[in-house]
């Protein structure tokens, strides 16, 4: 009799062992890649914060994590692929500020909105623009920069990585508050417009740091003012927008990352919790400040509110700098 209740017992476990095993082997995630889809061309901020955490989050889950750059539509086509894909983790948005809050207010029919089709899962990092010119031009400083383009208007020309996008919203308001006439050329992302800013095709680019650092470093662009409160550590000559006369130009562009409405929460926390680990190393940080950005961590309910926020305060912004599309 003892020896039948044993084996009724281990009979027991193993059937509840069997029903519990295959559960929790599909509900383990991941299993397999992961694709971040960045909305613009390689050489960016968006991309470079992309592959900031590609290679160590794809250690911390087991996983390879694949970039996949869809630049286009200023951002749209990117955005729309996400916002359509299966919400399961395996395809996820490195959203551009300029894109998420910006487009909704400027594109009629951008096909993807910034909040019904999203969930937040973590920010990432947040960089200010940097004033960067053609060597070639012949001015010294943003002083001059503003002088020149006063006694040429229209001869100038400015790049953006696409209408609508922060650069975009930054040339404009660069005109307002000087009173300059510049043409504006839009861009299927940063990589391009600094090929083109190098080469003397664009005149000015004003944009986030990672793209322009090395180049100017190198001597290859010219830096007049970078739109923070403090100067750069990696562009320390660089004097900010106030220093160099042109005082309440401040403005910074933020990239985090977004999931397809309704993907599982725990989904979202693995990669929360993961990415935030990544950005808190000492090696994220370096590679970070080294490019001109600053890593931030957020829980995905305060992307959530933050993005709200920002929607709202860029409505603003493009509204009150009567900014349109071309």
């Amino acid at each position: 009799m003892q020896r039948r209740h044993i084996l009724t017992q281990i009979a027991a476990l193993s059937a509840g062992a069997s029903l519990v095993t295959p559960t929790w082997a599909q509900g383990k995630y991941p299993q397999r890649p992961i694709t971040l889809v960045v909305p613009t061309a390689p050489g960016g901020t968006t991309d470079f914060t992309a592959r900031l955490i590609t290679e160590p989050l794809g250690r911390a889950l087991g996983q390879s994590v694949i970039v996949d750059n869809k630049p286009g539509a200023s951002g749209n086509i990117g955005n729309q692929l996400v916002a359509r894909a299966k919400p399961d983790g395996y395809t996820l948005l490195v959203s551009y500020s300029g894109y998420h809050v910006g487009n909704p207010h400027l594109f009629k029919q951008a096909g993807w909105d910034p909040i019904k089709d999203f969930t937040p899962v973590a920010m990432m990092t947040r960089a200010p623009q940097v004033i960067a010119i053609n060597p070639k031009l012949p001015v010294n400083n943003l002083k001059e920069l503003i002088a020149y383009a006063k006694a040429n208007p229209g001869k100038l020309n400015y790049a953006s990585s696409g209408n609508g996008s922060i650069q975009h919203i930054a040339g404009e308001l660069f005109k307002q508050l000087t009173g300059t006439f510049i043409t504006h050329i839009p861009y299927r992302g940063s990589g391009p417009a600094v090929q083109d800013l190098m080469a003397g095709q664009v005149d000015i680019f004003i944009t986030t740091p990672a793209g322009v650092v090395s180049q100017i470093q190198g001597g290859r662009l010219k830096g007049v003012g970078v739109t923070s409160k403090k100067r750069l550590s990696s562009l320390p000559d660089v004097p900010t927008t106030t220093e160099a006369g042109l005082a309440g130009y401040e403005l910074d562009s933020w990239f985090a990352l977004y999931a397809p409405a309704n993907t599982p929460a725990d989904v979202v926390q693995t990669l929360n919790t993961e990415i935030n680990r990544i950005l808190a190393s000492g090696e994220a940080r370096k590679k970070a400040e080294d490019s001109g950005t600053d890593v931030e961590q957020m829980s995905p309910k305060q992307l959530a509110d933050f993005t709200q926020s920002e929607l709202k305060r860029w409505g603003q912004i493009i509204q009150t700098a009567r900014i349109t599309l071309e």
